[in-house]
């Protein structure tokens, strides 16, 4: 699977607490490709869902507000084709589920927007540059195309 060429049945998106990178990828992807593959997300440990992040996916009309953290081990499945981890502990995990498993594993650094600094404004945009590199990511991946007139 490369180059956004082929697209999995089944993705899951994990970070470290499932609060806010992995969340918003899986909002993210459900929004731009409905129907087309199932998503889900998980975290290395269980985080506190995150206001900042459900402020900025607002901004975009997503709603991540109901999102409950969980972790690899709430998973009741591991029937993903695909693992995109966007920290590196996530990435240790799905490599792991790799060695047991026929899932595929990309790693897609994504800097942790929680430990910004600043003002509120200034958190925001860290909060929003995930968001966007996230999401840019996604329609490169998975060859997202715009649907004319929409």
């Amino acid at each position: 699977m490369g180059g956004g060429s082929a697209r999995p049945d089944a993705v899951l998106f994990a970070c470290g607490m499932n609060a806010i990178r992995s969340p918003m990828a899986a909002s993210l992807a459900r929004h731009l490709f409905p129907g087309a593959f199932y998503v889900a997300s998980a975290g290395v440990r269980r985080g506190k869902p995150d206001p900042f992040a459900v402020a900025v996916m607002e901004e975009i009309g997503l709603d991540i507000s109901e999102h409950q953290p969980h972790t690899f081990e709430d998973l009741e499945d591991s029937y993903f084709d695909l693992v995109i981890s966007l920290a590196p502990e996530a990435h240790h995990k799905a490599l792991e589920m790799t060695r047991t498993e026929a899932i595929d594993a990309e790693y897609w650094p994504t800097l942790d927007p929680a430990l910004a600094n600043g003002s509120r404004e200034q958190i925001l945009d860290s909060y929003r540059g995930v968001r966007d590199g996230i999401l840019k990511r996604l329609k490169e991946r998975f060859d997202w195309r715009a649907i004319p007139g929409g």
